[in-house]
């Protein structure tokens, strides 16, 4: 493999591994209460909820960049086009989702840091308008199509011969979950984060070890 592209590689992989780590933060930092009342309101006009939320926004930029890194490891072997596959629905996917991500981190901290201002409980239900809007439309086909992107990755690591078998199987099983993990508590949510962490991790240690 030339020298620039296997550096492209192995940024990809370290753009993996750093996702990873923001997924298990995202939900280890955001703060989970009863997001009614003034309680809730607290929650969201925290800079905590600002933090987590932009760190799972960055996770899931480095993610597609890393999804990119182990199609360029991958596009001489058999399982080249799943993988290209995995690059464009982690893509698209990625994009689906980040505007929602977005409302969800100023929108809300607007909301909960006006409701703790006029100490008004009422302006809480906005969260609702926010979270059940419009911006669903982008974000439930958006996590599909990263959880079937995943698992297409999965795949093709499987058939590839060229990094570690099992590496992709975490990693398609994390984001195949990742819609089911958001009706879960934090510990399930860190939980999750775990999980994800450790497919990015493992996959990302495969692909920078790999040989080319």
């Amino acid at each position: 493999m030339p020298r620039s592209s296997a550096s492209r590689v192995r940024l990809g992989a370290l753009c993996l591994a750093v996702a990873g780590i923001l997924f298990v933060l995202y939900p280890a930092i955001r703060p989970f209460s009863d997001e009614t009342g003034l309680q809730g309101a607290a929650a969201f006009a925290s800079n905590a909820w600002i933090v987590a939320h932009v760190l799972a926004m960055l996770g899931f930029v480095l993610l597609s960049l890393g999804v990119l890194g182990a199609y360029s490891r991958l596009k001489q072997a058999p399982s080249e086009r799943p993988a290209a596959r995995a690059v464009v629905l982690s893509w698209v996917g990625a994009g689906l989702m980040l505007p929602y991500y977005g409302a969800e981190a100023l929108g809300l901290h607007a909301i909960g840091h006006e409701a703790v201002r006029q100490h008004n409980p009422a302006l809480v239900h906005l969260a609702a308008e926010v979270r059940n809007g419009p911006g669903l439309i982008l974000f439930v086909p958006g996590l599909l199509m990263l959880g079937i992107g995943a698992i297409a990755l999965g795949a093709a690591v499987w058939r590839s011969g060229v990094l570690p078998r099992w590496s992709g199987v975490p990693f398609a099983l994390g984001f195949a979950l990742y819609i089911p993990q958001f009706f879960g508590n934090q510990p399930i949510r860190v939980a999750h984060g775990v999980l994800v962490d450790g497919g990015c991790l493992w996959l990302a240690t495969g692909i920078w070890r790999s040989p080319g």
